[in-house]
């Protein structure tokens, strides 16, 4: 199989499922189209993954216009698992949302602009130029942003407003510092900027490098700009508050790390010093916004902010085993988080809300659904032996080996601080009586709906089980991450060539 159909497969299935949704979204077979074309995207991605592990890196040039000059799309290891896990979410969602999303949001568009999102995802993850991640991040946006206000309540329209204009400033930020980074350089092409900056330490760059940081710090929503997310993430559909939850903060932090090792790899302790601190200071905002919230959606909003500040971390502390930390924080999230976020979906469908306060007797009336909760959230927590066990044991490790003990204090009292919030969910939602005497019921969902909730949420909480029952692969695979970060000679030499890489240095 040509490297150009590798990757250009996940880029045109969504695209074309996109299509075929929007056409069939007057009838029932739209949500259909959109699962079978989700099923699709995941064996594609798979089958990219899979190459990339057996041959290295996967570059190709579109329109044969050789790189730097013309698109380039390329699949290190990071970015073949960042693919696999939009799909495996994509697909997850696009199965909870036949249950969901009614009528009048199908033929508003819903599984189609959805569809548009995980192509927009997919392609941040694969493009090899920053003009092209601009390109994404706005399919991304527009989108985005189409879900999040579809059904023109008044509370999602507040919170479009709100999610687009933060967005609209980190926008122009990205675009004005690519306008400098190509003033400065000459190019847009990752790879060539890797060998054009290399040992570059003007202030120029440096200013160049801080301006990408807060625009990409503003789509991955860390502090201090993270206000929008909270603000928005629980106003629309369960289900696209869950594919955003899990994916669409995850492309800021995937930005940042490509940038901060493949671009601007010179030592910068100055930006990566503000890494660190922005890093902890995401973690602890967002724990503590969270421990205020009553509500299910807006607690688990809270902690999307509170976990990228881990992710961040492995970034900033810029070792093997923190970017490895970092990598496998990541897929574990998405994987979590969006499972939370599912399951919401069902409390409400079935006590009634998303207030604590005002449901209850989840445990007793549905006994499945509650143990369904407890793993994600434990495992977002940091309980052994599940998957946030080992992301945040790798990431305090990484802190202790450099000796930076406040900071490995810092990410376990935030872990504390989660339980905190998981139990206040399980005591109140699951645990207490509902305030009117109801016991809620699954058997209140048609049975075809109710299978159609539980078998993503079942089928993801399982994957959070085994990742962390059999860590070694992941975090093999993660530590595999970490090399090719730290030593890009693979991705350079698939995209320009090996007689690109720039000359090592001679000491005398």
């Amino acid at each position: 199989m040509t490297a150009a159909l590798l990757l250009t497969a996940p880029l045109i299935v969504p695209f074309l499922t996109a299509v075929l949704a929007f056409l069939f979204r007057h009838g029932g077979e739209g949500r259909w189209v959109s699962v079978a074309g989700s099923a699709v995207s995941l064996a594609a991605a798979a089958v990219l993954l899979r190459e990339v592990l057996a041959g290295g890196t996967v570059a190709a040039q579109m329109g044969g216009w050789a790189a730097p000059f013309g698109i380039t799309l390329v699949a290190d290891t990071l970015s073949a698992v960042m693919v696999v896990i939009t799909a495996i979410t994509g697909l997850a969602v696009a199965l909870y949302a036949t249950a969901e999303i009614d009528r009048p949001l199908e033929q508003l568009g819903w599984h189609a602009l959805f569809q548009v999102l995980l192509a927009g995802v997919t392609g941040a993850f694969l493009t090899g130029d920053l003009f092209n991640l601009y390109v994404w991040f706005e399919v991304m946006l527009i989108s985005s942003f189409g879900l999040l206000v579809m059904g023109g309540r008044r509370v999602q329209l507040d919170a479009g407003i709100k999610y687009v204009t933060l967005n609209l400033v980190s926008t122009i930020l990205f675009l004005s510092g690519i306008g400098l980074l190509y003033g400065t350089t000459g190019t847009l092409n990752l790879a060539d900027l890797h060998v054009t900056l290399h040992g570059n330490e003007d202030g120029i760059v440096t200013l160049i490098a801080l301006m990408f940081m807060v625009g990409f710090g503003v789509k991955a929503a860390v502090f201090p700009l993270y206000f929008w997310l909270p603000a928005s993430y629980h106003t629309p559909a369960f289900a696209t508050s869950a594919v955003f939850a899990g994916l669409l903060t995850k492309v800021g932090v995937y930005a940042l790390m490509r940038m901060f090792t493949l671009v601007f790899d010179q030592d910068v302790p100055f930006t990566h010093g503000i890494l660190l601190w922005v890093g902890v200071a995401t973690m602890v905002t967002g724990v503590l916004g969270a421990a205020a919230q009553t509500d299910f959606r807006r607690i688990l909003s809270f902690h999307i902010v509170s976990q990228i500040g881990y992710m961040v971390l492995g970034l900033a502390l810029m070792t093997p085993l923190a970017l490895a930390g970092g990598a496998f924080y990541l897929v574990h999230h998405i994987i979590v988080k969006a499972n939370l976020f599912l399951i919401s979906g069902v409390a409400d469908r079935v006590a009634g809300g998303t207030e604590l306060d005002r449901i209850g007797g989840l445990y007793k009336g549905t006994p499945l659904l509650g143990l369904l909760f407890l793993i994600p959230a434990f495992s977002l927590a940091g309980f052994p032996p599940l998957s946030g066990f080992w992301a945040k044991y790798v990431l305090v490790k990484a802190s202790m080996d450099v000796e930076l003990w406040w900071v490995a204090f810092a990410a376990l009292a935030v872990g504390l601080m989660t339980i905190y919030s998981m139990t206040k969910i399980w005591g109140r939602a699951f645990w207490k009586p509902h305030p009117t005497g109801a016991v809620p019921s699954l058997r209140t969902i048609d049975a075809p709906q109710r299978a159609a909730m539980l078998i993503p949420i079942a089928a993801l909480a399982t994957m959070t089980v085994i990742i962390g029952l059999v860590p070694q692969p992941f975090l093999t695979l993660a530590e595999r991450v970490a090399v090719e970060l730290l030593d890009p000679t693979s991705y350079v030499s698939a995209v320009l060539g090996p007689d690109a890489l720039p000359a090592p240095e001679v000491t005398e």
